[in-house]
């Protein structure tokens, strides 16, 4: 959420009916990546000496899934992101939220999530 917000400032646009469907696309995304990130780590906990090293393999392992959903999402919205013509003013806010959403979702996937599990794994 703080991308896609961060991203509306940005570009000087507001929070439209769009816009808030482009953020139910992005936690859609962001969930799904953060249910594969952390299923991963369950599995490898099984054949792993430590905890740690499951998440190191478990990062290393799925960063191409990870990395290939965000991109290709992205990738898909950028003509609407750059659009100018008719409807951009629909089309604009939603791609705005879901690629800014994306990059900043993708980045605490990576690294953030990595470091909670650790943190509430230990309780």
């Amino acid at each position: 959420m703080i991308g896609g917000v961060l991203t509306l400032w940005i570009s000087g646009q507001y929070l439209s009916v769009p816009a808030s469907i482009g953020f139910i696309a992005l936690f859609g995304v962001a969930v799904e990546n953060g249910i594969v990130m952390v299923t991963y780590f369950n599995d490898r906990k099984q054949y792993c000496a430590t905890v740690h090293e499951a998440l190191l393999e478990g990062a290393r392992l799925r960063l191409r899934p990870i990395l290939m959903t965000a991109l290709t999402t992205m990738l898909g919205l950028l003509p609407l992101l750059i659009s100018r013509g008719i409807g951009a003013e629909v089309q604009r806010p939603l791609a705005t939220v879901v690629v800014g959403g994306l990059i900043t979702a993708t980045l605490l996937t990576l690294f953030m999530l990595p470091t909670f599990y650790l943190t509430f794994e230990k309780r």
